[in-house]
């Protein structure tokens, strides 16, 4: 059986390849890293910071489009663009959203697990060239979105729904092994969001999950 060179396994620390420019692009990073957006931005839009301050990503939404594709940026300016997200289907339950890099490289893919995301959020994430999961994310409290969603349309009542209910979700590698969490945290008219990394993981496999996790947000942002 051929080994997938886009995994490390979970026990060896992961060399850093200086000509991978993914490697070089999150070389520095300080966890926990931070995520925000904007609730009433129309197209939805979020920027990745470290916890120096520093920003590693920001994305924005492409608009009217009939197949989602979510474009990747180093900062705001826009200058620097680092990955795109798109999904092939226009309309699917279990789309898989893939993301290359900014000469097209394959980075991964994330999908929702069908029916099973009903109750408790549950999404597959994908090492390029795998069609077997290489992660996990589930929803670690699920009663804390379903109240978040609930009270959330409440008027007044809604804007302390963000400072009540931190729904988390947790990649393990399919061994079971944790390898990164995302965290709600307590924000007004904006989501916030804590990315801490709890295990080895390769540069690409790193920022497969955090775009995954991105890619989480905005469509558990849609379910409500």
């Amino acid at each position: 059986m051929s080994v997938n060179p886009h995994t490390v396994p979970f026990e060896q620390t992961p060399p850093v390849l200086q000509t991978d420019d993914i490697s070089q692009k999150l070389a520095g990073i300080q966890y926990p890293l931070h995520l925000s957006f904007k609730i009433m931005a129309l197209a939805s839009q979020a920027t990745v910071t470290d916890a120096a301050g520093n920003t590693v990503l920001y994305t924005k939404q492409k608009m009217f489009k009939l197949r989602e594709h979510v474009e990747i940026f180093t900062d705001k300016s826009k200058s620097t663009h680092l990955a795109d997200i798109k999904t092939r289907k226009v309309i699917d339950w279990s789309a898989r959203y893939e993301s290359t890099d900014a000469s097209g490289q394959p980075i991964g893919a994330v999908g929702r697990k069908g029916w099973k995301s009903m109750w408790r959020a549950h999404y597959e994430v994908f090492n390029p060239g795998d069609e077997t999961p290489d992660f996990s994310i589930r929803e670690e409290n699920p009663g804390a979105k379903v109240m978040d969603s609930i009270l959330g349309g409440i008027p007044i009542v809604g804007l302390a729904t963000g400072f009540l209910f931190h729904p988390r979700y947790l990649a393990t590698r399919s061994n079971g092994t944790p390898a990164m969490r995302l965290e709600k945290k307590a924000a007004f008219f904006e989501g916030k969001f804590e990315i801490t990394k709890v295990g080895e993981l390769s540069a690409r496999e790193e920022l497969n999950l955090i775009l995954s996790f991105m890619m989480l947000v905005m469509l558990e942002r849609k379910r409500g």
